[in-house]
């Protein structure tokens, strides 16, 4: 099957107070050049020192009980530390989706986006269905660098909105108002963009019913194609977490939060949504392809710092912090610091997950059809309480998912299996 690619470009106009991901304040033009320049070495078709070079998988291997793909940085952690470069895949894999993450991609000008893009269509065969997300914030994007974006390919902007209310976005340090998002919006619907996806947080410290009824009504009124939900989570090291350490903010309270995932549920479908993942939501046809890829295990490339990857026999990470990165790069060495290959058994656990945050659900039979074992046999007492409790329900055409009632309490589910 096609694979995805992953571009990670770390750098942000400032760090939001919640943030825990490899970022890194946008300083001088010059550093972010030479971080390209070392994404753009990663990209090369380079011969590794040690090793063989690693193709994407054949279609009809691809999760058989010897193998595994699964989305790195999840799970146990039986891993094998390497500066070797010894995972790089081969040139001329069909590749589908390409999504520049962050960070704030949208940072980059045009000139840049568009060299990565040349070398990523250098390095694989891209197919002419592809789709080429883009992660936006507010008040980082001008007319003209969209209507460019637009015309080199990129047709999905991944629109970091997070909130309509100003005192969020401050307490948060979004660094753009409400307003900017609102116009933001429009800049992009004008640049020619059909295919805009919103990321909404709730559980905000001080965030009301009321707050969150507001940002859905204003979602849904701009229309976009996609929306995201995130449920706050404090991370260590974050400058919120020391808020809520120090008293200054409260922990996010899980029952109101589990409030508003349950009115966006009803508020979404009434405005023509479909849910098609536990967190994702969309108009007909507009699902993020290149996410599926991670709950239906197909295999992503991932290039720059911090990022992952896995190609149907194992995962690797990138080293995580940006200067590290790019030394690393530019001395000739490989930046993966991480390989792991899972046991059948974790590759069981994660398969079961992945597949029922999909509204889809699991099918039974390609289960069986994988690991030459039945689900329901290895976990036939815990089943069937998920059933009696209404958690999970199992259908004629042989396929286990999630209820609605399931989907609140879809960790404790998880955890059953994993």
């Amino acid at each position: 099957m096609p694979a995805g690619v992953y571009i990670h470009v770390p750098f942000c106009k400032s760090r939001c107070s919640y943030c825990d991901f490899a970022t890194d304040v946008y300083r001088n033009d010059e550093a972010v050049e030479r971080y390209l320049r070392a994404v753009l070495t990663e990209l090369e078709d380079r011969k590794p020192k040690t090793g063989d070079r690693l193709s994407l998988p054949d279609p009809n291997s691809v999760l058989s009980p010897q193998s595994s793909v699964l989305p790195a940085g999840r799970g146990r952690s039986d891993s094998v530390h390497s500066p070797q470069p010894s995972v790089l895949p081969a040139r001329g894999g069909l590749v589908d989706t390409i999504y520049f993450g962050g960070g704030t991609p949208s940072l980059l000008n045009p000139g840049q986006l568009e060299r990565i893009l040349k070398a990523v269509h250098e390095r694989f065969e891209i197919s002419e269905d592809r789709e080429i997300t883009v992660e936006m914030n507010p008040a980082t994007v001008t007319l003209g660098q969209l209507e460019q974006f637009r015309a080199m390919g990129v047709n999905r902007a991944s629109f970091g909105v997070q909130t309509f209310n100003d005192r969020s976005l401050k307490l948060l340090a979004r660094g753009h108002d409400a307003d900017d998002a609102r116009s933001t919006y429009k800049t992009l619907r004008k640049a020619g963009f059909e295919n805009i996806s919103f990321d909404l947080i709730a559980g905000l410290p001080h965030q009301t019913i009321d707050d969150w009824k507001a940002n859905l009504e204003e979602a849904v009124s701009m229309s976009p194609e996609h929306i995201s939900l995130y449920l706050l989570e404090i991370h260590e090291a974050t400058p919120l977490a020391e808020q809520v350490r120090s008293g200054r903010q409260p922990l996010p309270d899980e029952e109101l939060a589990a409030e508003m995932y349950e009115l966006m549920l009803e508020r979404l479908e009434k405005a023509g949504y479909r849910q098609y993942e536990i967190s994702n939501f969309c108009k007909e046809g507009f699902e993020s392809r290149h996410n599926l890829k991670y709950w239906d295990l197909d295999p992503v490339i991932g290039f720059g710092v911090s990022s992952h990857s896995f190609d149907g026999g194992r995962r690797w990470v990138n080293v995580r912090d940006t200067m590290a990165y790019v030394r690393t790069v530019e001395c000739g060495d490989s930046p993966v610091v991480e390989i792991e290959e899972l046991p059948e058994k974790q590759l069981k656990a994660e398969f079961t997950f992945l597949k029922l945050r999909l509204t889809k659900g699991l099918d039974l039979k390609e289960y069986r059809s994988r690991f030459g074992s039945d689900l329901t046999e290895e976990f036939g007492p815990e089943i069937a309480e998920f059933r009696e409790l209404g958690l999970v329900e199992l259908t004629e055409s042989d396929v286990m998912r999630l209820t609605q009632k399931g989907r609140l309490y879809s960790n404790e589910v998880f955890g059953v299996f994993v």
